[in-house]
């Protein structure tokens, strides 16, 4: 992290105010100290440093959260930093609502955009990802027998637009099927590339699938898809936030995310992003003064929104770039490969989740042989509250555990833990 950031966020931390971003009062010049200790360097990974990212989320009382690909949590600075807007809101209603907050509205974009490594100029800031596969799936005139291919993997908010957009107008919906555990990327691509024909428009498809974990070869799919003529979208509300994404470089036309999962943003937020040649084929959703505009603000043209939210998307992204995308890069894959370090000899369990970096990440699904999962969903949080996500779709009969920045290697020791008892009731 850049020397400028890091002493923000170290000031953030220890005196409870950096700006507009604001933590919890932490008093005296000692924890000042453990704090420039913490952070002095861009490549501190350290186990102290995390456990203290940690203490920044406030979870209920004995919960132990493994299900952000569910839903993630704010963090102190992002919850007061929104609280703050909206009491700036509710002070002078009229103004901040139209207009007086346009610079601040640009600075989120911009800074949702550089996260991404992309023009502020291909940048939406939209509600949801159910909301961006909506738009996506209604922009196109597609005819009777084009096709749109989504592989089984899809969630329901990236294939019911496609069904209720397309399907009923005699567009066909290919849905290929993906192995569960690939052995590499090429695995994947040929599944993709099968289900090709001289009908096929558009490629719809996750960035990571939410039933097992695994990331699909989004930059080689679309290199190959856009070499037919074919347009690819992308569903990326399990991977903005998790690592690294350079949008341009993977190639994709539309991607769009959810930013309240691993990006921890307010509620009710989103990222849209669209390649600047390929955004001549979207229509908003919706309509009012302004629908004039060429830009990509067109898109979200709503006239009253939850402002405060919006700029807390600002706020969440000032958090991540505080802590480096780099080490929550590295943070993501080490927690991964420390869990399953620790089950991997452990005959009781098995990973269906792809074990190579390439397929998969801080998204690990697991089944406790000879147990059901949902049986073993309850046991857990009864007995250990541990909340994560029973998986039954495509015999997964597993559990989905998510490693979020906040989470620890004792939490995953604790983990695992509970696993080996569940597993020899």
């Amino acid at each position: 992290m850049e020397s400028k950031n890091r002493r923000k966020f170290i000031q953030s931390l220890a005196t409870g105010v950096a700006g507009i971003t604001m933590f919890p009062t932490f008093a005296t010049p000692t924890i000042q100290k453990q704090l420039e200790f913490l952070y002095d360097s861009e490549e501190n990974t350290t186990e102290a440093f995390w456990e203290h990212i940690k203490t920044q989320f406030v979870f209920a009382s004995k919960l132990h959260y493994f299900n952000n690909a569910s839903l993630g949590s704010s963090p102190f600075s992002i919850q007061n930093a929104t609280r703050k807007f909206r009491a700036t809101l509710d002070g002078f209603p009229s103004k901040y609502m139209w207009g007086g907050w346009n610079d601040e509205k640009e600075n989120t974009r911009k800074s949702v955009a550089e996260l991404f490594s992309v023009s502020s100029e291909e940048i939406a800031i939209i509600h949801n990802t159910t909301e961006g596969m909506n738009l996506i799936a209604r922009s196109f005139d597609l005819d009777p027998g084009d096709e749109v291919i989504l592989a089984d993997h899809e969630h329901a908010s990236g294939t019911i637009p496609w069904q209720v957009w397309q399907q009923t107008k005699g567009v066909k919906l290919i849905r290929p099927r993906l192995p569960i555990l690939p052995k590499s990327i090429d695995e994947i691509v040929a599944v993709y590339r099968d289900a090709i024909t001289p009908k096929t428009k558009i490629i719809s498809m996750c960035h990571i699938v939410n039933t097992n974990g695994m990331i699909l070869p989004v930059k080689e799919i679309s290199e190959m898809a856009h070499e037919k003529g074919i347009l690819v979208a992308v569903d990326g509300a399990q991977s903005a936030g998790m690592f690294q994404i350079n949008l341009h470089d993977l190639s994709c036309d539309f991607f769009t995310a959810s930013s309240h999962k691993w990006l921890f943003s307010p509620k009710g937020v989103g990222i849209f992003y669209a390649k600047k040649d390929s955004q001549y084929h979207l229509k908003p959703l919706l309509v009012a003064r302004g629908y004039t505009d060429k830009s990509i603000r067109r898109l979200e043209n709503y006239n009253t929104r939850n402002l405060p939210e919006v700029l807390g998307l600002g706020a969440s992204v000032d958090f991540h770039n505080s802590l480096g995308s780099q080490k929550i890069h590295n943070r993501s894959y080490e927690l991964k490969n420390y869990f399953r370090s620790k089950i991997a000899s452990n005959t009781s369990f098995k990973l269906k989740t792809p074990s190579s970096d390439d397929l998969s990440c801080a998204i690990q699904v697991v089944e406790i042989l000879g147990k059901d999962v949902k049986e073993m969903k309850i046991q857990l949080f009864d007995n250990y509250g541990i909340d994560c996500r029973p998986m039954t779709n495509f015999g997964l009969n597993a559990l989905r555990f998510s490693f979020a920045i906040y989470i620890t290697k004792k939490d995953i020791d604790y983990l695992v833990n509970a696993l080996d008892e569940l597993s020899k009731k």
